[in-house]
């Protein structure tokens, strides 16, 4: 369903991503692992059509992406959570919330519908539904900002660090979303530090060195020999 292949990209001057080539199969968890600064981030900018690339080609259910700005990328079913999380601090949840839900061509009935599955998903997103999202706590915000992504309807979530500094109670909570989206046949691309987590809610994983895919494999494969995640990652 996303396929980049070949993809180079910079920040300013700077080559930042060598020759990406990945894939995302629809309803499929894809994780991507690297340490810090090694073009986790890049790759998924490069996705939003936020930095630029100098070459290769990045497709969508098999529309070429080149041209498409960023905003346009959600009505094709593409959400992205980015790391800072980004939600309107001065905004109660609901407002943040419905910044994704109200959209045209959606019924109210339909509105109602994914507020309740988001509820369900993240109760405590409905007791805190009048609270300004500034102060939710820092893994109340990531469900908020994972709630949001999921009012546009997508086909394919970009999570960029879902769980980091969290408490592990929230990481175990975000996890437990990942797998229900999954069951849900929302495909992800998951960028993470934590290895366990994304070996546990993957089904393929790219792992990334120095702006480039170094291995790729079945996080089965990553799980019953982990000398590569050793080897690229030092855990």
């Amino acid at each position: 369903m996303l396929v980049l292949e070949n993809v180079d990209a910079l920040y300013g001057k700077s080559h930042v991503l060598h020759g990406v080539s990945i894939e995302v199969r629809a309803g499929e968890v894809v994780g991507l692992l690297g340490r810090n600064g090694v073009g986790k981030t890049t790759t998924l900018k490069a996705i939003m059509g936020m930095v630029r690339r100098t070459s290769g080609r990045i497709t969508f259910d098999g529309r070429d992406l080149a041209g498409v700005p960023p905003h346009g990328l959600a009505g094709l079913g593409i959400a992205w959570v980015p790391e800072e999380r980004r939600i309107f601090r001065l905004l109660t949840v609901l407002e943040n919330l419905r910044t994704g839900l109200d959209r045209p061509g959606i019924a109210p009935a339909r509105r109602e519908q994914l507020l309740e599955k988001v509820y369900s998903y993240f109760p405590i997103l409905r007791e805190r539904r009048s609270q300004g999202g500034g102060t939710l706590s820092g893994g109340e915000q990531q469900m908020l900002a994972i709630a949001r992504a999921m009012m546009l309807e997508p086909k394919i979530i970009l999570l960029d660090e879902p769980t980091e500094g969290l408490m592990p109670r929230m990481v175990a909570q975000i996890q437990e979303i990942v797998h229900a989206l999954h069951r849900d046949g929302v495909a992800i691309l998951l960028v993470e530090q934590n290895v366990p987590l994304t070996l546990d809610a993957a089904g393929r994983v790219y792992i990334m060195e120095k702006g480039a895919v170094r291995h790729h494999a079945s996080a089965a494969e990553l799980r019953a020999d982990q000398r590569v995640i050793h080897e690229y990652l030092g855990v």
